[in-house]
């Protein structure tokens, strides 16, 4: 079996504790752009962690990096999840060792009913999140079962992105901008969704925009700046530190 390295001592990790998810001096590039510059962090089961930063501090491309996606190329650096080693592996062979990316434009497959998309990505025989249950957390999904999935509303869509990233009974939740365009209303029941998930074990990783209610909803924060982490720690002490918001998330 594989064993994750021991990457707890690295200076940029704010817990010591064994870690679920692991990066470990990660560098990836889009083409000659050096974007992530050998960063480090931890997550740990359960955890939400919201990663934030301004526009073109490395945020997606660290979801996008974690995922093995292949754009960006990650050059350099590990990436171990309950102990298997992602940057060994190809995005499709991330995805089965229970990453579930759901990107900031959704990717709903047109001509499919939201039954439809649910049952393209749901394992088979579903172990945690049958179809059902699925409508259980998002009843707005069970009621427009038969209805196409792209004439949803944004924010019915973005239920249904995450929805179907839990069909396939995924470990690690990556999540970019979820609130982007939605109404307050909208973004309160989908957090809403979110700590239900986390109580049952779910570990998250949130990119937004909206630091404010990242911060709300997360335990902790991790913040980059130009690429690097300049910042690794509690989300409270992020809403507590004016000075630090002021700097690196412009609130």
């Amino acid at each position: 079996m594989n064993v994750r390295p021991d990457f707890s001592k690295n200076a940029n990790m704010a817990e010591t504790a064994p870690a679920f998810l692991s990066v470990w001096d990660m560098h990836s590039y889009y083409g000659e752009s050096y974007i992530v510059q050998g960063i480090s962090f931890n997550v740990h089961e359960g955890e939400i962690v919201a990663l934030l930063g301004r526009n073109g501090a490395g945020k997606t491309t660290t979801l996008r990096s974690i995922a093995r996606l292949g754009s960006p190329q990650v050059q350099k650096g590990e990436i171990w999840l309950d102990h298997q080693p992602l940057h060994k592996m190809a995005s499709h062979e991330a995805a089965a060792h229970g990453l579930g990316l759901v990107p900031e434009d959704r990717r709903i497959i047109p001509g499919l009913t939201v039954e439809e998309n649910l049952q393209l990505a749901q394992i088979a025989p579903p172990v945690g999140w049958s179809i059902e249950r699925l409508y259980e957390l998002f009843p707005r999904l069970g009621e427009r079962r038969r209805q196409e999935g792209v004439t949803l509303s944004g924010g019915e869509q973005q239920m249904l992105a995450i929805a179907r990233a839990l069909a396939r009974d995924i470990k690690v939740l990556l999540l970019d901008e979820p609130y982007e365009g939605l109404a307050p209303v909208i973004v309160d029941e989908i957090e809403k969704t979110l700590r239900h998930i986390k109580a049952q074990g779910m570990t998250t990783i949130l990119v937004e925009q909206n630091a404010v209610r990242a911060l709300q909803l997360a335990d902790r924060a991790i913040i980059l700046d130009t690429g690097s982490i300049v910042f690794d720690g509690t989300a409270a002490e992020v809403l507590e530190n004016e000075s630090l918001r002021a700097e690196y998330l412009a609130i």
